[in-house]
């Protein structure tokens, strides 16, 4: 779906009307769904549904799940896990952000990795981290 510049996928814009007719279901689906909690739609400060993007794709994706006989409460379960996907995918973006920010301004920064016996490693821009370890970011103190 092209959406116009400066809008996100998650921007709720598209009134019930519009979603429904998007998504090619009846009105009272979309408010069933968004009742059990299957795809929630945004809200106006009057209370009216907005639906974004994402939720388009959602209840498109809900229809054909359903037409091939996956149970509601299974298509709930799929949607909770894509939408923690995104939210970490979201933190994961914003943490390289940060990361990068800190090399460009604190150049003198160096990043430490220490894993579950204490054991520290300086990594370079190469060096690859093993799942258990966790990274720290370290100043060197201003003097």
């Amino acid at each position: 779906m092209q959406l116009p510049e400066g809008v996100s996928e998650t921007d709720p814009i598209f009134p019930i009307a519009a979603a429904s007719e998007l998504a090619a279901m009846h009105p009272q689906t979309l408010r069933q769904y968004d009742r059990i909690g299957l795809v929630v739609p945004g809200r106006t400060r009057g209370g009216s549904r907005r639906y974004s993007a994402r939720n388009i794709a959602q209840l498109r994706e809900v229809a054909r799940l359903s037409s091939e006989g996956v149970p509601l409460a299974v298509i709930q379960r799929m949607l909770d896990l894509e939408n923690e996907v995104q939210a970490l995918r979201g933190e994961v973006r914003a943490l390289h952000d940060e990361l990068r920010e800190e090399r460009e301004t604190r150049p003198g920064a160096r990043i430490f990795a220490t894993n579950a016996r204490g054991g520290v490693v300086t990594l370079t821009g190469t060096t690859r981290v093993r799942r258990q370890t966790d990274v720290v970011l370290w100043h060197p103190p201003r003097g």
